[in-house]
């Protein structure tokens, strides 16, 4: 059954094609499962803060190399 789906969209014009993807497209996308808001702005407080602590430890450790060097220079 696959194959004959497959057959009939090499068959069709290009703007066939294009139109059968945004309309393939849009079903899929109503399949998803999207986030709450609640659950968006957790996991995007949990990146910054994340990114935040490490921006924090690499700059301390960059820091702190720097301050080695100049004493060993």
């Amino acid at each position: 059954m696959a194959k004959r789906a497959i057959f009939k969209i090499e068959k069709m014009n290009p703007l066939n094609k294009i139109t059968t993807f945004f309309k393939e497209v849009g079903l899929e996308m109503k399949k998803v499962n999207w986030p709450t808001k609640k659950e968006t702005l957790k996991n995007t407080a949990t990146v910054i803060f994340i990114s935040l602590m490490a921006a924090v430890f690499l700059g301390g450790f960059d820091y702190l190399i720097r301050k080695i060097i100049e004493k060993i220079l």
